[in-house]
């Protein structure tokens, strides 16, 4: 039965009744199966089996022979048949309470696992809640009895038939929650490291939120980058030494399903060397994708036999998240790379075909120069002239490939405030008044997408201050649930968008069909809205399942 911050047996109730019936030694047998049964059909370890109804049993026999000497005390205080009753009831609850609890505490402090103030005290109040509801059902077993005579087995039975029902149909219903507690936060893990990604934060996140999702006493998440295994979360009781043992996952490659180990004593696979001594059952789970093994999920706890199948079907579920985020993670690291790749190659033939050429022309000049210097003076001056005008412009390009190797602003700083030291200079350069609202919570972004968001804010209001002649600006950047918005917007004179796109497709400088370019290269979309006399607005979306953390689908599409 649920209670406030766990759950409580309302057993006692029956078990009075037995006693009162038939005798301690009937009610120590039929509590002592019954506790034995449960434990069976559970599946618990054998040293809980037969702990829990010693523990129980020795609980209420001590509480059956103090009651026996205090029932002539008892007696001199009144003389109703009811009360005494009451009395009784009340003094063995208390008694089993207190001597079950004693016991329990016992273990809990000689075992090696810490035992909090904390949890004594939680485990303290669903006791105490426990005797609430078994005190009340016992006043009502002897005030509803009273002057009814003897009493049958069918007046029993209904009696405690709303007590078994309830039981029953709180169990269900803790499972219920219990499923739904699970789902949700896998849902939350999911969501929150779809959307980290391609940072190097979601590893982080993962370990704080994983206890949520399931207590467990170790976790060790291994991965797989270019062929070789990698450590990348461990937590709990693991040894320290987990890092040097990479070598014992080779034999992990074709693992394609979970690996459960329910008692260390049977054998604990080849990552035996991961765990203390205290985990006793232990799970594997292989991340799995395109029948790829690309990582593995390590889970143990102390006790034996402590995984249920429905632990194992989450774990596994969460570990076929777990490999898709991975997979994702590479596609973005291999696309990253194929665009540094790209701009690097840009930047060569930049320096190919114009900085290089320029300097070959200065040379042969130079040479031709000096080779007429005697003769042809006029001649060698004009040369001379020419070179210096072509190194002064390779000059040039030299600094301003200087400038575009330099990290970019949103590097140093991060958006925001890329976005903000920009619009300081270009209120003290042209005097706009320029408004900037940043709402929701900052995140963090993936280098290409800051750089795309920023070359879009910086070209239009580039295009807002030389050529729209706007004085008054409004820049909103806003970090929301499933995408990151950006909206310039001015009350400059605007312009024809189709006459625009005509224009941009003969100009090589960074217009509008740049901005889209770039807009899709992080599946972001563009929108700009204009018409001649009532000034522009220029918005992009990056949605955070697209390049931030989402799947390649529409990137397939698009390539396709």
């Amino acid at each position: 039965m649920p209670v406030w911050r766990g759950f409580t047996s309302i057993s006692f109730p029956l078990l009075y009744v037995i006693y009162i019936l038939y005798g301690v030694s009937y009610t120590l047998v039929i509590f002592a199966i019954a506790v034995l049964t449960v434990n069976l059909i559970q599946r618990r370890p054998v040293r809980i089996v037969f702990f829990n109804p010693a523990q129980l049993i020795v609980s209420f026999f001590l509480s059956h022979i103090l009651l026996f000497h205090a029932i002539p005390i008892l007696e001199k205080f009144t003389d109703s048949e009811i009360m005494l009753g009451l009395a009784q009831y009340s003094m063995l609850l208390a008694l089993f309470l207190l001597f079950n609890n004693l016991i329990v505490d016992m273990v809990l402090v000689i075992r090696p696992q810490p035992y909090p103030f904390k949890i004594w005290l939680q485990k303290s109040i669903t006791e105490g809640l426990s005797g609430l509801v078994s005190l009340l059902y016992g006043f009502l077993l002897y005030f509803i009895g009273q002057d009814r005579g003897e009493i049958d087995i069918f007046s029993y039975f209904f009696f405690f038939s709303p007590l078994v029902g309830l039981a029953l149909l709180s169990s269900v219903i803790v499972r219920l929650r219990k499923e739904r507690k699970r789902l949700k936060a896998l849902f939350n893990i999911t969501n929150e490291l779809n959307q980290m990604l391609p940072t190097q934060k979601w590893l982080s996140k993962l370990k704080e939120s994983f206890q949520d999702f399931m207590n467990v006493d170790a976790l060790l998440l291994w991965v797989k980058e270019g062929g070789e295994w990698q450590l990348a979360i461990k937590d709990g009781h693991v040894r320290k030494n987990a890092e040097t043992t990479s070598n014992l996952l080779s034999s992990f490659d074709e693992v394609k399903s979970p690996l459960i180990f329910d008692n260390r004593k049977k054998g604990f696979g080849p990552a035996d060397s991961f765990f203390e001594k205290d985990i006793k059952s232990a799970v594997y789970s292989p991340l799995v994708i395109d029948n790829e093994t690309v990582g593995m999920f390590f889970v143990g706890r102390s006790r034996t036999r402590s995984f249920e199948d429905e632990d194992i079907r989450s774990i596994a579920t969460l570990s076929n998240q777990l490999a898709v985020i991975l997979k994702t993670k590479m596609l973005f690291n291999e696309k990253e790379k194929r665009i540094v790749l790209e701009e690097r190659n840009r930047i060569a033939r930049e320096i190919h075909d114009g900085l290089a050429q320029t300097l070959a022309g200065a040379v042969m000049k130079l040479d031709t120069a000096g080779k007429k210097i005697a003769k042809q003076p006029q001649v060698t001056a004009m040369l001379v002239k020419e070179s210096i005008l072509g190194l002064r412009e390779s000059l040039k390009e030299v600094r301003a490939s200087i400038y575009a190797l330099r990290p970019y602003p949103t590097e140093r700083t991060g958006l925001k405030m890329a976005i903000a030291n920009k619009i300081e200079a270009v209120r003290k350069d042209h005097g706009k008044i320029i408004h900037f609202e940043v709402r929701g919570h900052e995140e963090e972004l993936s280098p290409m997408a800051e750089k795309v968001l920023f070359d879009t804010f910086k070209e239009s209001i580039q295009n807002a201050v030389k050529h729209s002649n706007a004085d008054k600006l409004e820049v909103l950047l806003s970090y929301q649930s499933e995408h990151i918005l950006l909206k310039i917007k001015d009350n400059g004179k605007g312009f024809s968008l189709f006459q625009a796109m005509l224009k941009a497709r003969t100009q090589p400088h960074f217009g509008i069909l740049q901005m889209n370019d770039a807009a899709d290269k992080i599946n972001a979309s563009l929108q700009i809205d204009s018409h001649e006399g009532s000034g522009t607005e220029v918005t992009i979306i990056v949605p955070k399942m697209g390049f931030e953390g989402g799947s390649q689908i529409d990137q397939a599409d698009a390539g396709g």
